[in-house]
This record gives structure tokens, sequence and C-alpha cells, in this order.
């Protein structure tokens, strides 16, 4: 699993993520942050499609990570 380029988004911290799948292809993942210490909540979510690059992948992972974030 690939993490790329962290961001913040008023309280979470989003890391949108990859990982190949054994068939070929690329999964989108992303978790979200919020919290320090024993009070942290990690939500990590993993998309249905299928991507044939992990840029692809990532671009997604980090679009939804950031519309999920702005939306709560």
């Amino acid at each position: 699993m690939k993490k790329k380029k962290n961001f913040e988004v008023g309280r979470f911290l989003v890391s949108p993520m990859t990982q190949p799948r054994d068939g070929g292809g690329f999964d989108a993942l992303v978790s979200i942050r919020s919290g320090r210490g024993m009070a942290s909540v990690d939500r990590v979510m993993r998309f249905t499609p299928q991507f044939l690059s992990p840029q692809a992948a990532l671009r997604y992972a980090r679009a939804e990570g950031l519309a999920w974030a702005r939306c709560h």
C-alpha cells in the first residue's frame, strides 16, 4: 500500500493511498483522521472502482477524501 501527500481539511488529516489488486489494476483508499491521542479516530475507506494506474487511483482517493472532509 502506498500513501502519498497527506493534507489537512479543517480538523481532518486526509491520507489518499493506492493498493495493487491481485488480478491487476489498483484500488483507491483514503484514511481520514481526527482528534488526538486516545480521542483520535481514523476512518479508512476503500472504493469500488478498479483503476488501471496508481496515479488514477490516487487522484480518485484524494478527491473522495476531500469531498468527505468538506461535508463533515
